[in-house]
């Protein structure tokens, strides 16, 4: 079954793994990142590096497969989108 437009892990992480009433700067002291690095995988300008996902599952007790499986299911789906045009086999 494919998926449908998946949402960013940020939003994932915003939504079900950040504590209610826990702002951006708190969560990205406890991650050791920037206020500004988290402000974007949040709002979905950034994607979630190894590094990253590395932070989240330290932080959050998930496996950073969880974090990169996510992020690549997102890029793949959006890529899947605006297939790449003149490419060719290399070989018959």
């Amino acid at each position: 079954m494919e998926m449908h437009d998946p949402a960013h892990p940020g939003a994932v992480l915003k939504e079900l793994y950040l504590p209610e009433g826990m702002g951006v700067s708190e969560a990205a002291k406890k991650l050791g990142v920037s206020r500004q690095t988290l402000s974007a995988i949040i709002n979905g300008r950034a994607g979630i590096s190894a590094e990253m996902a590395m932070r989240l599952s330290k932080a959050l007790g998930t496996s950073p497969d969880l974090w990169l499986g996510m992020q690549m299911q997102y890029d793949l789906w959006h890529a899947k989108q605006k297939p790449p045009k003149g490419v060719q086999k290399l070989a018959a």
